[in-house]
């Protein structure tokens, strides 16, 4: 042990790694172990504190090894790393380090021996790191105590848990339910979902499933078709707080099943359930009306006074009536032939009054920034408006005002809204002539990031679409800016190109030249 402390090779390295570890202090092994301390920390503080500062300035081996064995009553656990570091200190300080006597060494590691099963684990893992650096042999008995007793301090390790054989249906649960799902497990979920019998698919199972689907916008029309057949045949036993978590994936994947049973099936749960759980209700028409497949019989029933009374003297009367304001505008756009009753004037709120959840949330992530720089230098910030909410509710990325020439004019001395419910052809060109300084049209630029479509990319979320499709019926002309045509510009130059061209390519003058 005394050629492997005093190695030069051994020694050098580890010695001067010891002397910058900060001192130890009893304080970090807690009142509750050693007694509370006196207040304080001066000549009188106490003979527990006053030990250690006799180990931290002796002055050699002997003398260390001679304070811990002549004051037994007063030595505690956290002495023993601060008798390990003096030692350090004492051989790394000097060129030519003191002898050290093999009977000392031997008598010191026996003092830690002795005492180490009364060490915290905080004592045993700093004693164990400074005996390393000091180049104690691993195989010596102060390396083994000690590490027998960092071994005997670890938390004991449950024993492995025997995972019974899973059927296809518990299978798929386990794996919806589990955090670390990956986003995109088809096959997986796809084979589950096979093996499992009838009996096994509960309405857990499968809401974990939609739910699941629609988190990760997978549009996967085999699970998709599992769920929609899963809700014919259980109808009878699905309530429709149930109805509406199955269904929610078909409106926001924008996904109409092939089962032909499917709507019939949710008119008659509509039918049987809509004055039970009003907002459930509301939420299944919110997917219906993402696939444009509004049943009359349900409208009739949410429009009525009796319904909307009903719904205004509950917690969830706002986002209700904006659904319900949503549901009006598409029976406004969508149903010209719809007689029934409508949501008063007097309840209707904005539909969506700024932008949505995730465009807030991915808002570094999205090219409006530049978008707006582009647009700014290209055709001065004083021709477009960003974030504009148009009546009925629906907030546009990017709106122009273009006259009847094609010239894009500015947007402050113009009206940029189109007239909400839209006016017929008659009144439209009647309003048209009356008014002389009106544009002939509104222009909006649609950002197309990819969290804006499924997950292949191909087809855009139910939202979305909805939104294009009732700003198109509304008159405002759309001009799509897809996420893979944005990311294919490098910079503000190419990007000022690109719109350039898409502005151009629909007729549209700016500049000196436009007016």
């Amino acid at each position: 042990m005394l050629r492997v402390l005093l190695s030069a090779q051994a020694s050098a390295a580890r010695l001067s790694g010891l002397l910058l570890l900060p001192p130890v202090q009893p304080c970090c092994l807690g009142p509750s172990k050693w007694g509370d301390r006196p207040p304080g920390g001066g000549l009188h503080a106490g003979p527990v504190q006053g030990l250690q500062r006799l180990l931290e300035q002796a002055r050699s081996p002997g003398e260390l090894l001679r304070w811990l064995g002549q004051n037994p009553t007063k030595v505690r656990a956290h002495h023993y790393p601060v008798a390990l570091r003096r030692l350090g200190q004492l051989l790394g300080s000097q060129p030519r380090p003191p002898p050290v006597e093999q009977a000392t060494l031997q008598d010191l590691s026996q003092l830690i021996i002795r005492n180490c099963p009364s060490f915290d684990p905080h004592t045993v893992h700093v004693c164990l790191h400074l005996a390393v650096l000091l180049g104690f042999p691993s195989d010596g008995p102060l390396m083994c105590a000690l590490e027998q007793e960092r071994r005997f301090r670890l938390p004991p390790k449950p024993p492995p848990t025997l995972q019974p054989d899973l059927c296809g249906g518990q299978r798929l649960e386990a794996a919806l339910s589990c955090p670390h799902l990956l986003r995109r497990p088809r096959q997986h979920l796809i084979r589950s979902l096979a093996e499992a019998r009838p009996e096994e698919l509960t309405p857990n199972v499968m809401v974990l499933l939609a739910q699941h689907l629609a988190r990760h916008r997978l549009r996967e029309p085999q699970l998709l078709e599992a769920i929609a057949h899963f809700l014919v045949v259980q109808e009878a036993q699905l309530s429709s707080k149930v109805v509406q978590k199955l269904v929610l994936p078909f409106g926001r994947l924008n996904y109409l099943p092939l089962e032909q049973q499917f709507m019939p099936c949710l008119e008659r749960i509509l039918a049987r359930e809509a004055g039970v759980a009003p907002l459930a209700t509301v939420n299944i028409l919110m997917s219906l009306c993402q696939l444009r497949c509004l049943p009359l019989r349900a409208l009739h029933f949410v429009f009525s006074p009796s319904f909307i009374n009903h719904i205004c003297g509950t917690p969830h009367a706002l986002i209700v009536r904006r659904y319900l304001s949503l549901l009006d505008t598409a029976v406004e756009l969508e149903l010209p032939g719809y007689r029934g009753p409508r949501l008063p004037r007097r309840q209707q709120v904005p539909i969506f009054p700024q932008p949505l959840i995730t465009d807030r949330a991915r808002c570094k992530y999205s090219h409006k920034d530049i978008v707006a720089e582009g647009l700014r230098q290209l055709l001065g910030e004083e021709k477009y408006r960003q974030d504009l909410t148009v009546p009925p509710g629906y907030c546009t990325d990017f709106l122009l005002c273009v006259s009847s020439s094609g010239a894009v004019l500015p947007v402050r001395t113009q009206d940029p809204f189109l007239p909400y419910p839209p006016r017929s052809c008659a009144q439209g060109q009647a309003a048209s002539q009356a008014t002389t300084h009106g544009p002939a049209q509104r222009v909006v630029l649609m950002l197309r990031e990819r969290w804006h479509f499924c997950r292949d990319g191909q087809v855009l979320l139910g939202s979305r679409a909805l939104r294009e499709r009732h700003l198109g019926l509304l008159g405002y002309q759309l001009l799509p800016l897809p996420f893979e045509e944005l990311e294919s510009q490098r910079g503000l130059p190419q990007l000022k190109s690109y719109l350039r061209h898409k502005l151009q390519a629909l007729g549209l003058r700016w500049g000196p030249e436009g007016g």
